[in-house]
């Protein structure tokens, strides 16, 4: 590790950035700062300032965080607080003492005492896997408890990690009730929370709500969140452009239980803290042993959501997404679960995968029902062996086959879960969750396998190792369809299974590092029946997410619009099928339009569809490879919000500036056309052009010229006939 000293971090400091775009951050190289005076600790990056004060009890105060305001900041005055009163606002909120805010971390000594009293023993700056880092060291004055926080900086984002590092020095176990990932103090004002949720179906739908006096929550307890995305946005009330105007933004790198609370003190000061939500489990500390919270990630954007958006999207693609496949355009799939089901068989697999090559699609995998004894839902879950009768001769002649014809292969698992109607669970009942002297509850006729056992663990790696070094297999649908109940293990010290939650993640994470390790090329797609598992910890191992179950083109305008906000187009995938949600037909190519508008796959059963619509299918997947550049790797721009009319419109620019990619869709024509027949979005004001650069823009109308400042003011036009029509722009710099 390269340490850097805090004279040599003071040079770094830039007082004028010149941003790669007009509304965004600048490329990567930007300098932070990490200055330290006698009392406080003073973090710089391009638009923001986080500052951590040093009490005079020699505790840590929450200074200010917020826009840049200059070298030093007098932010709140809790360090001249007398020792006798305490640090009251603090950077690590712990329970103890004096207390206003929501606690971080609460823990039980050996001997009973539940309070702590800590106090800064020094800190280190340097380099923490390319970015730069502060680490502030703590100890209780009593007992052998140590805290050590991490803030790596990501300067050109303004995005901040906060983690903690808890090391028990003594002899006796430590009990960890609480222990959370990172707090951060706004300054006072009046805050609206924007959040996304909703259910199965209708996933990352926007809500916002005032926030007021006292603490509001977003958490998961069954290890899955539909309800609430670990992902939120908060900015000053009534503010709503979209471009413009302060916003805090943060998420939770956490793949199971999480929480994130936002209290309101009676002074509008606003804490945000957040982590593993501790509901149902603690962590027993043992001697000499350290716990390390996962990140809590957060941010400032003085660009309103959308700069916030783009921040995060490029965090997703250079910092976390798993390398090389975050800097490789994901491939055109076909997946065969909505044409055939559990009906399933090597010859018809092998017509459906003559029929996707013929239209461009470049990965056919393998969906539900491949394996020993699956026939229908009830059973075979967990006997991972391609079923004698389907595939006598085993995956092997269809993945030639699928070869030959230029496709990668892929395959769907289920690897958390298990039916009572297989071998794996005749052999090992003891695996599952499950609580004594209580009902065992199914859902789809499955168990969930207790990943926390060490056992399961390496059952679960060893059986996917086979899978992938006995065939040729390129990509991995994972899927999760059910939500954790009877969270029990029976026969294990029952302190350790107070740990199950907690330890079946790491478990987990395991897995998929131990696959990964194995096998490098492998891509992973994380799927829990739709979009029940999106969060930064899981794409920190896999590649793409299966958005939601809900393929509904009209219903995706929204799911799409949401999820954008936290995650980039790359890792969102998006199918076309034959699916209808409302008792409505939509046509073909609306269905692409929408689709394309991320990571395209196609689900539907192609062997039914006429040659018109082959054709156009065909076009289509053509089409998207030509524009899958911008829009996976591209900085994105929500230009028109369907939650506020029937129409979308999204724009894609890449990072050069060189070309951009603009969808407009709508459900419902609203506005008349002089002919009776056309109705006319709005004039689409585009963003992130460069503003010298002449466009050919490219539309069914055929071919022009603009500058982009014209396009970034008097905006662009795009026909839409009737109801469930969509257009596409492509934009290209010809000077």
């Amino acid at each position: 590790m390269k340490i850097l000293n805090v004279a040599t971090l003071i040079m770094l400091q830039v007082a004028v950035l010149v941003p790669a775009i007009a509304v965004f951050a600048g490329e990567s190289g930007e300098a932070v700062s990490f200055s330290r005076d006698p009392d406080r600790w003073t973090i710089n990056t391009r638009s923001t300032t986080h500052q951590i004060v040093l009490g005079r009890d020699g505790d840590l105060a929450a200074g200010y965080f917020g826009p840049l305001s200059g070298t030093r900041v007098f932010g709140y005055p809790e360090y001249d607080n007398p020792p006798v009163i305490g640090t009251i606002h603090r950077e690590i909120p712990y329970r103890g003492g004096f207390m206003e805010d929501d606690p971080l971390l609460e823990v039980v000594f050996a001997d009973g005492v539940r309070e702590l009293e800590l106090v800064c023993t020094g800190h280190e700056t340097g380099e923490l896997d390319g970015c730069p880092y502060l680490r502030l060291d703590m100890k209780d004055t009593h007992y052998p408890f140590n805290v050590s926080e991490y803030i790596r900086v990501i300067p050109e984002l303004d995005i901040y990690e906060k983690w903690l590092v808890l090391s028990n020095t003594g002899a006796e176990d430590i009990l960890l009730e609480n222990a959370g990932s990172g707090s951060v103090q706004l300054p006072a004002g009046a805050y609206d929370l924007i959040q996304f949720g909703g259910g199965w179906g209708r996933e990352f739908l926007r809500q916002r709500t005032r926030l007021t006096i006292g603490t509001k929550t977003l958490s998961a307890r069954t290890m899955k969140s539909y309800e609430h995305l670990p992902f939120f946005l908060v900015r000053p009330m009534g503010d709503n452009d979209e471009m413009s105007g302060p916003v805090w933004f943060g998420a939770i790198a956490w793949s199971g239980n999480y929480s994130l609370d936002f209290y309101i003190s009676p002074n509008n000061r606003l804490q945000i803290k957040g982590g593993i939500n501790f509901w149902d489990t603690h962590w027993n500390l043992k001697a000499g042993e350290s716990f390390t919270t996962p990140k809590m990630v957060f941010g400032y954007s003085d660009n309103g959501p959308g700069g916030a958006s783009l921040r995060m999207h490029r965090y997703m693609l250079d910092y976390v997404l798993p390398q090389p496949n975050a800097s490789i355009p994901s491939k055109v799939l076909y997946n065969s679960w909505y044409a055939t089901t559990f009906n399933i068989n090597e010859k018809q697999q092998i017509v459906l995968a003559r029929q996707a090559a013929r239209l461009g699609v470049e990965l056919f995998v393998v969906d539900d029902a491949w394996f020993r004894g699956r026939n229908d839902d009830r059973g075979g879950l967990g006997d991972w062996e391609p079923d004698p009768v389907k595939f006598p001769r085993g995956l092997g002649p269809l993945i030639k086959e699928v070869k030959s014809l230029g496709m990668d292969f892929g395959i769907w698992v289920e690897p958390e879960m298990v039916n009572a109607n297989s071998d794996l669970y005749r052999s090992h009942p003891e695996w599952v969750l499950q609580t004594q002297h209580r009902r065992a509850h199914e859902h789809r006729n499955q168990l969930i396998l207790n990943m926390a056992r060490d056992d399961v663990k390496e059952f679960t790696i060893a059986w996917l190792d086979r899978l992938l070094s006995e065939n040729e297999i390129d990509f991995i649908k994972w899927d999760m369809n059910r939500s954790v109940s009877e969270a029990g293990w029976p026969g294990e010290n029952p302190a350790t299974a107070r740990e199950l939650r907690i330890r079946y993640v790491q478990n987990l994470r395991e897995v998929f590092a131990a696959i990964r390790g194995r096998h490098p090329g492998i891509t992973i797609e994380n799927c829990a029946g739709g979009g029940g598992r999106v969060n930064i910890g899981l794409l920190e191992l896999t590649d793409q997410v299966w958005t939601s179950d809900n393929t509904d083109p009209g219903d995706r305008m929204h799911i799409q619009y949401g999820y954008s906000h936290a995650l980039p187009a790359k890792t969102m995938v998006n199918w076309v099928t034959d699916e209808e949600w409302h008792n409505k037909t939509t046509p073909l190519k609306f269905r692409f339009q929408v689709a394309m508008a991320g990571n395209l796959g196609i689900g539907g059963d192609i062997t039914s569809w006429s040659e018109e619509d082959k054709a156009l299918a065909s076009e289509m997947v053509a089409l998207y490879k030509d524009l899958r550049p911008t829009i996976q790797f591209g900085d994105q721009y929500r230009l028109r919000d369907p939650f506020e009319e029937s129409r979308m419109a999204v724009q894609f620019v890449s990072r050069d500036r060189k070309s951009s990619v603009l969808f407009t869709f709508q459900t419902l024509e609203t506005l008349p056309g002089a002919d009776g027949g056309y109705s006319l979005s709005d004039r689409l004001v585009l963003q992130g052009l460069d503003p010298d650069a002449v466009y050919r823009v490219k539309t069914d109308q055929g071919v022009s010229k603009a500058r982009g400042e014209f396009l970034m003011a008097g905006g662009l036009s795009l026909p839409l006939r009737g109801n469930y029509s969509g257009a596409i722009a492509v934009l290209e710099m010809v000077e």
